[in-house]
């Protein structure tokens, strides 16, 4: 059987895509059309609340359809080749109870691995692995629902890890977290070798970060280096 595609450390940043995307909701403009490329290992993505942030994040793995134009990952299209490009991106969700969905913590972080057909006897390793990299193998055989929220987000990190995408995408990742945990998963995203889209009110996650979108009223409003688009953001927002 075969396996997921290893990601190897420093692994080459897909390249992504928006040629004219746009996404509108009941006649209500939620992403005005933009068209940019987003190839750098760590892209941010920042704005007030209902500016249109998620939206963009969920047309790069292809959660949402734009509505017109495209979004292309490597030339795959999110829509046209949504399982190839889910293969590549993958998505972690700002509530980690929206992504973990089996009572217990080894068969949630199985479960991808069983549905791309990983030979069983491979499994538990692969397990045990993602786990052990946060440090939280203890976890294997726990209840999901007895989790705490940070000990919940990062099970949701190892069930998306585990299937070694190139490219992760995550949505408000520290918002429900207190600070220790805040700083726990901060520490994760910057280790990890693969690149990250991070959609985020955490200003101080993304300080290091290659590159910041500013989204603005369904626009990208500014796109720049951090020393510049988060100053420019929170002048905006004073």
């Amino acid at each position: 059987m075969r396996s997921p595609d290893p990601s190897p450390p420093e692994a080459a940043t897909p390249k992504v895509a928006f040629e004219g995307a746009c996404v509108t909701i009941e006649d209500r403009a939620i992403l005005l059309s933009t068209t940019l490329t987003l190839a750098e290992r760590r892209v941010a993505i920042i704005g007030a609340n209902g500016s249109g942030k998620s939206t963009f994040a969920r047309l790069v793995n292809g959660l949402i359809a734009p509505t017109a134009g495209r979004v292309t990952v490597d030339g795959l299209d999110t829509v046209a080749d949504a399982a190839k490009v889910r293969r590549t991106v993958g998505f972690v969700f700002q509530n980690p109870d929206n992504q973990i969905v089996f009572p217990m913590v080894s068969e949630d972080v199985a479960f991808g691995l069983k549905n791309v057909g990983l030979a069983k006897a491979e499994i538990p390793a692969r397990i045990a692995a993602e786990l052990g990299r946060f440090g939280i193998a203890h976890l294997a055989e726990r209840a999901s629902h007895s989790l705490s929220g940070g000990e919940k987000q990062m099970v949701a990190l190892c069930s998306v890890l585990v299937m070694r995408p190139r490219l992760i995408v995550f949505d408000e990742p520290t918002t429900l977290l207190d600070l220790n945990n805040r700083n726990r998963l901060r520490a994760a995203i910057a280790a990890l070798p693969q690149s990250a889209i991070v959609v985020t009110h955490d200003l101080d996650l993304i300080g290091e970060f290659d590159r910041v979108l500013v989204i603005e009223d369904g626009r990208v409003a500014a796109d720049d280096a951090p020393a510049a688009a988060v100053p420019w953001y929170v002048g905006r927002a004073s």
